[in-house]
């Protein structure tokens, strides 16, 4: 009788937790590390876009999701003045990317990854180090403060500051400051009437986006030295935005300090040579932290915990699927940052006006900016890659 192979995860956000749930589908005994003393995230919402709904539907999770969907009607880009630079709505990107965008609190994902999992899979306030890699002759192995873990598998999901990355590739320079930091806050906001949207100024970013459960969800970002925080963030968000159109003032006056995360924003520029190594694989921000400009960071992290799972036994065939489309995503996402947080004047009147014409001209930007990104299908069904298949016969 073959022995049950045992995958350890390191980390417990989105992408660490999706992979869990798929590996546990596929037989693998596993066991989460986490080493915040709860799975409750620090941070806002998150965007859903058809390829990561696509893979949570491997793990049957994508209904789930999908009904917790809250843009309808319109939405689109404005200007600081309210000007609608390019507009489009709910219906239209799910024409053409065959599926809803959904916007929830990272908490309700986190909750509904973690229930796919079995009991006692889940360790919090377990700090893990990355003792041995492993090969295809011995387990990799995991040290914990309880003692060390064998496996056959090891999922480093710990993030943009990755300790196993670090030790796997000791010689990549890691990540670099993307130029901007952001703020978001997730709020009721009474009487709050207004149609999805983000706002691109110059040298700043507002979005304001209504949730399934009556709350708003804000960010801001904005280009500034590295580094930077206020006494008091909510009044530098009404510094910065205090006098933009509607709904941003109200939901600046709804919010209270203690409401308002600020993070810099930093990326991984140099790709790596791999996201593999031994027996250890890297998923989310540990391989490819891109700026949220695209908004696929955790949507790519999930993509990447599903061709994982379909893949664990052969984890240079993971390497060789992720790898270059997490890249072209990431340099994407790069470019659109270097586009809505342009600080030229001259260059933002131009940009607004090409805008729009291109708006005029044909779909809305913020759905061209998703072609090839939010088509994509997962390796296995329901919605199998026809390359993978081709490649497996």
């Amino acid at each position: 009788m073959t022995a049950t192979k045992r995958a350890v995860v390191i980390g417990g956000g989105i992408g660490g937790l999706t992979a869990a749930a798929a590996l546990h589908l596929r037989g693998l005994r596993v066991t989460v590390l986490e080493r915040a003393p709860s799975l409750r995230p620090i941070g806002a919402a998150i965007s859903l876009s058809p390829n990561a709904l696509r893979a949570l539907d491997v793990i049957g999770l994508g209904d789930e999701i999908r009904d917790l969907a809250a843009w309808q009607g319109d939405g689109g880009l404005r200007t600081p003045g309210g000007r609608w630079l390019s507009r489009s709505n709910a219906e239209a990107a799910a024409a053409r990317f065959g599926g809803p965008l959904v916007l929830l609190h990272r908490a309700t994902l986190i909750d509904h990854l973690a229930a796919r999992l079995p009991g006692g899979a889940v360790r919090t306030a377990a700090d893990a180090l990355l003792a041995d890699p492993g090969d295809r002759d011995r387990p990799a192995r995991v040290r914990t403060p309880e003692g060390e873990l064998e496996a056959d598998l090891v999922v480093a999901a710990d993030g943009i500051q990755s300790g196993v990355r670090a030790t796997l590739f000791p010689d990549h320079p890691g990540p670099v400051y993307s130029g901007f930091t952001t703020w978001r806050v997730v709020i009721p906001v009474p009487g709050a009437d207004f149609a999805s949207h983000e706002t691109w100024g110059r040298g700043r970013i507002w979005g304001t986006h209504p949730l399934k459960d009556g709350r708003v969800y804000a960010y801001a970002a904005a280009v500034t030295p590295a580094g930077g925080h206020a006494a008091d963030e909510r009044a530098e968000l009404l510094h910065r935005y205090g006098d933009w159109h509607h709904p941003v003032p109200a939901v600046l006056a709804a919010a209270r300090p203690e409401d308002v995360l600020r993070h810099d924003v930093h990326h991984i520029a140099e790709p790596l040579p791999a996201y593999h190594r031994g027996r250890v694989a890297l998923v989310g921000d540990a391989a490819h932290a891109m700026p949220p400009t695209l908004g696929q960071g955790g949507n790519q992290a999930i993509e990447d915990a599903i061709v994982l799972a379909h893949h664990h036994d052969d984890l240079s065939a993971y390497t060789a699927v992720r790898l270059p489309r997490t890249t072209a995503v990431a340099r994407q996402a790069v470019k659109v940052a270097r586009l809505n947080l342009m600080t030229n004047r001259a260059g933002v009147v131009v940009r607004d006006a090409a805008l729009a014409a291109l708006s005029k001209a044909g779909p809305a930007l913020f759905l061209r900016s998703f072609d090839g990104i939010a088509d994509w299908r997962p390796p296995q069904p329901p919605y199998a890659s026809r390359q993978t298949q081709v490649g497996e016969r």
